[in-house]
């Protein structure tokens, strides 16, 4: 496979944008990925990061890259993360750098927990480790420059890369097997059976609603269906006509490629749908019939757009403003991943009207929701030993201490950890199963990168445009959606021949 081809694209592309967007912000949901919440790294799901330029936490307060160079080419690659103990090795003297895509924890009026708290509470147990955290607004973009300039410190978000490079940047924390005894999500980036990098929280997908606008709207059960959850908006313009049912968020960019994170199992109830089967199928594209796959992921969407149930102009939409709108009940509401309640709830006086529902989708009688890491700690494989050996202990810190994922409404890290946040009350009561992606079949680790690079479509991995070009379609009336998605299948179809891939 032409795995070589994909990471030079990806870097060039970034150096390019880099240089020609000047600082702005975006990554993909899940992953993921943005200007204010990101998810998502080469295809994963969703995440959250903050909206401010990039800054410096200090003291946590860190130098500039050249100043905290602690950079040696030898020393061991291996961390052996499952035999760190916290409490111990506290005498350990380092100066250790991580760039993180979270700007919004930057700032020392931040609502939750800012990285100055959170390093001052590392520094109790550690008093000798300095963690300098410096926030990169465009970290999708930058943090790929940044990864093959080498000026990125000791601890970095692993950006979308393919697998078959990740040694070649990164530590291993240990095997597959053995950092899943102590962590959740650890195959999201493991290759070869060794795991590179530790999620920083999870998170699952479904929609961010304003309660009582739908209890307004006479709605007196959340939508399982997509032809529920269109009748529940018509629903909501009808009864409510000063609202928008549905918010596309379509100007900020970054927001339209969260669409592409509902159309794994949460829309098949397949664990290996995402890294295993979409790669070996001809035309993933097509309806279905039952009102699953991806096609009724993308229909929602059309169909919302068609029939003017979303804001009256797209173009102007305002991310940082919709968090206020909704929280109002100005919004209906906005399909974004789990990470988005905490920032809607403490967008405005009426955080206890927010509420989060599965995405309205039911195989053979069940629903289901696509789970998956964010953004994953990983640790230069080139910093010296002692920095290395810092950096393992401040991750283990933040998985197993902070409180980091639950304070964020995300899934538990912890292997064996029950304790799931309120968001996910409706899904818990509603008996919603969560998914977790199966890690892709030895030899096609990259391969899901690969079809998304030459299909251009960038599935879950920041590809806004294709969603976008739905909305636009769908407002101008300037093609139907069959016909969008026959061309999808088409440019699919294209690239597994290109790529030699077999497909039924």
């Amino acid at each position: 496979m032409k795995v070589k081809k994909v990471t030079a694209l990806l870097l060039s592309m970034a150096m390019a944008f880099s240089m020609a967007a000047c600082g702005a912000s975006q990554t993909a949901d899940t992953a993921s990925r943005t200007a204010d919440t990101s998810s998502k790294a080469a295809g994963t799901a969703s995440s959250a990061s903050g909206s401010a330029a990039a800054s410096e936490v200090t003291g946590t307060v860190s130098k500039s890259a050249k100043e905290n160079d602690n950079s040696s080419e030898s020393g061991s690659d291996t961390l052996n993360y499952t035999g760190i103990t916290l409490g111990e090795d506290t005498n350990l003297t380092a100066t250790i750098k991580m760039l993180t895509n979270r700007t919004d924890m930057m700032k020392d009026d931040y609502s939750g927990t800012n990285w100055k708290q959170f390093v001052a509470k590392f520094n109790e147990m550690y008093p000798n480790i300095t963690v300098n955290v410096e926030g990169v607004t465009d970290y999708a973009q930058d943090s790929l420059t940044r990864l093959q300039g080498g000026d990125w410190g000791d601890i970095m978000l692993i950006p979308a890369i393919n697998k078959v490079d990740l040694d070649t940047y990164f530590c291993k924390f240990g095997s597959l097997e053995d950092v899943s005894k102590q962590v959740n999500f650890a195959s999201a980036w493991a290759y070869k059976d060794q795991v590179y990098g530790i999620p920083t929280f999870a998170n699952a997908n479904g929609i961010v609603y304003n309660k009582k606008v739908f209890e307004n709207a006479g709605i007196t059960s959340l939508p399982k269906t997509p032809d529920e959850f269109i009748a529940d908006l018509k629903a909501i313009k009808e009864k409510e006509p000063d609202v928008i049912p549905l918010y596309t968020n379509y100007s900020a960019g970054w927001t339209m490629g969260a669409w592409d994170s509902y159309i794994w199992g949460g829309a098949t109830g397949d664990p290996k749908y995402k890294n295993q089967e979409i790669e070996h199928i001809a035309a993933p594209f097509s309806d279905p019939g039952d009102g699953t796959h991806a096609y009724n992921v993308y229909k929602i969407l059309y169909e919302a757009v068609r029939d003017k149930l979303v804001e009256d102009d797209y173009t102007t939409t305002d991310w940082e403003g919709s968090k206020g709108m909704l929280n109002s009940g100005a919004i209906g509401c906005m399909v974004l991943g789990s990470w988005s309640y905490e920032q809607m709830k403490q967008g405005g006086d009426h955080g206890e009207d927010v509420g989060y529902m599965p995405f309205p989708i039911t195989v053979n009688g069940k629903q289901y929701a696509t789970t998956g890491s964010d953004y994953c700690f990983g640790v230069n494989v080139k910093s010296n030993e002692d920095n290395k050996k810092a950096a393992a202990i401040f991750i283990k810190w933040m998985t197993e201490k902070s409180g980091w994922s639950y304070e964020g409404g995300g899934l538990p890290i912890n292997a064996g950890d029950t304790n799931y946040p309120e968001v996910y009350k409706s899904f818990i009561d509603n008996n919603v199963e969560f998914v977790q992606d199966e890690a892709p079949l030895d030899g096609e680790e990259d391969l899901l990168n690969l079809l998304n690079t030459d299909s251009e479509l960038e599935l879950d991995a920041g590809g806004n445009d294709k969603n976008q070009q739905i909305v636009e379609a769908a407002a101008t009336g300037s093609q139907d959606f069959d016909s969008i998605m026959d061309d999808w299948n088409q440019k699919w179809n294209n690239a597994q021949k290109t790529d030699d891939v077999k497909a039924e």
